[in-house]
């Protein structure tokens, strides 16, 4: 198993040569035996890095959610370290001025709304806008290549929770993502002319198959943030996430279960539990874990687990749990919040919300797993040609 990084120190740096390089990435972009990109390139003969660019969290990945990072000079480098988090989310020109070439190594989790792919997106608008070259150092999705699964981003919520028009569950490499991005009309935010003649290269991985979910590569995994620590999280996140934006529902942040162990105000564990086993979705199991938080404070919770990924749709769990806050709260939390966008940002439907907000009888759930099966399918043709592992 080769990373894009792998493979290019293979090739002695070739694409890189004679180069003034700026690096983006955070802690997960490491070699497949662990050394950070960033030492990777600095230690190469081969290779002049002259800049360093951060995403959400920074680069070394201990900067917390939602904080704005100040521009610095790395300790380490003595290099200037440009934050991409900050003031600016899309690179400014002075930002790019010193640079020939900017490396992206960014360990993405496969969902729409993780931000890192957002951050390369915005990077190569400004770069092909700065006629600066990009270089992407592709990595695995770690929930593999094949399930795709959730509604497209309805275009009036693009953002930067939700920057590419595709299922929650993309089933793209960030590699594929950037392949995309340059190749399709509407998917960056910049002129034509300026789309097309952007220059592109993406180092592709070796011994990377679309069926692989991370564990299968062989690779460590090292936390993309604070809250996805592990693999485990990973496939939380695409189960969980979406349904505890709004309500009562609590899905294991703070405790050794992040995104995997649900609680609800209004119930008790063996209560939720019961709720959780009549949904009968295929694919998941559940029990009960007693354990506590970061505080030192006792949690009892449902511990959502997988016995057949394969029959899994993950997203499927998150709608449930919508539905779920609305049978269980009054007022129904989404006629009465005040964060609808950032809602609809990250689910990225408009007609899922208005059926949430009318709330006439129980919202036609699987009338809406239907039609995004259809619009999935539609996406898996539209893409196929831009594929770079079968």
């Amino acid at each position: 198993m080769y990373l894009g990084i792998d493979v290019l120190e293979e090739n002695r740096f070739s694409v890189l040569k004679g180069k003034r390089v700026g690096i983006l990435t955070h802690p997960a972009g490491v070699n497949r035996r662990g050394i950070s990109t960033i030492d990777v390139l600095c230690r190469s003969r081969y290779v002049t890095v002259v800049a360093l660019y951060g995403p959400e969290h920074g680069i070394y990945g201990n900067e917390k959610a939602n904080q704005p990072i100040d521009n610095r000079i790395d300790k380490k480098t003595n290099l200037p370290v440009y934050s991409l988090y900050g003031r600016y989310r899309k690179p400014q020109p002075e930002m790019l001025a010193n640079i020939d070439t900017l490396v992206i190594d960014l360990q993405d989790i496969g969902v729409r709304s993780y931000t890192y792919v957002s951050c390369m997106l915005y990077a190569m608008e400004a770069c092909f806008e700065n006629n600066i070259e990009v270089v992407i150092l592709d990595r695995p999705n770690p929930l593999g290549g094949k399930k795709i699964d959730g509604p497209l981003l309805d275009r009036e919520w693009k953002s930067y929770v939700g920057a590419f028009p595709v299922p929650y569950l993309h089933g793209l490499t960030i590699g594929e993502l950037a392949i995309l991005a340059k190749s399709m009309p509407n998917w960056m935010n910049i002129e034509s002319k300026t789309r097309k003649q952007g220059r592109l290269k993406v180092i592709p991985m070796r011994g990377w198959k679309r069926s692989m979910l991370w564990p299968e590569t062989g690779l460590k995994w090292i936390a993309t943030s604070p809250y996805i620590p592990s693999f485990s999280s990973v496939l939380g996140y695409a189960m969980t996430g979406l349904g505890a934006q709004e309500g009562g529902f609590s899905h294991g942040i703070g405790t050794p279960y992040p995104f995997r162990l649900l609680t609800h105000k209004n119930l008790s564990s063996d209560a939720l539990i019961k709720r959780l086993q009549a949904l009968d979705i295929s694919g998941l199991d559940y029990k009960i874990i007693r354990t506590r938080n970061t505080k030192g404070d006792p949690v009892s919770g449902v511990y959502v687990g997988i016995n057949n990924w394969r029959r899994l749709k993950p997203t499927e769990l998150s709608f449930y749990m919508m539905l779920m806050v609305i049978d269980l709260e009054r007022p129904n939390p989404f006629q009465t919040t005040t964060r609808s966008d950032l809602f609809n940002k990250h689910v990225g439907s408009t007609q899922w919300w208005s059926e949430l907000i009318q709330n006439k009888g129980k919202p036609r759930i699987q009338y809406f797993m239907k039609r995004w099966k259809q619009e999935q399918e539609s996406y898996k043709k539209k893409i196929e040609n831009y594929l770079i592992y079968n």
